[in-house]
């Protein structure tokens, strides 16, 4: 199974991006999907997790700010952010908690994308 973010770039201060993850490759079950952030010299930082069944949840320096959604059907989680700000200039994770069917067995693990780049810069 693999992950590919798009949608990341340069926007201005106060601006819109839509970011999008896919999953390729055999899946069962989605149990979670979400975004996630690292700035240099820091731990990686929840932006959003949208779990099945679960109550989503957004980091605080973008609650208010974000709206993460997933269909579950195309494998693909999206992440909108809003009111853009410098600070949010960072590599932005797509991370899916999946499940696989082996054999008889149900297998899940955490996989994640490569990462996309956004930019917020007058």
């Amino acid at each position: 199974v693999q992950l590919q973010a798009f949608g990341g770039g340069l926007v201005q201060p106060g601006g819109f991006l839509r970011l999008s993850c896919t999953a390729s490759g055999s899946i069962f079950k989605i149990s979670a999907a979400g975004w996630y952030r690292q700035f240099p010299g820091k731990q990686q930082e929840l932006v959003a997790e949208l779990p099945s069944g679960s109550k989503t949840v957004y980091g605080d320096s973008v609650k208010g700010r974000c709206t993460i959604s997933r269909d579950d059907s195309k494998k693909l989680v999206y992440l909108e952010m809003d009111n853009l700000k410098p600070e949010d200039t960072v590599v932005y994770y797509c991370h899916f908690l999946l499940q696989t069917l082996q054999g008889d067995f149900v297998h899940e693990f955490h996989t994640w994308g490569q990462g996309t780049e956004v930019t917020v810069s007058s």
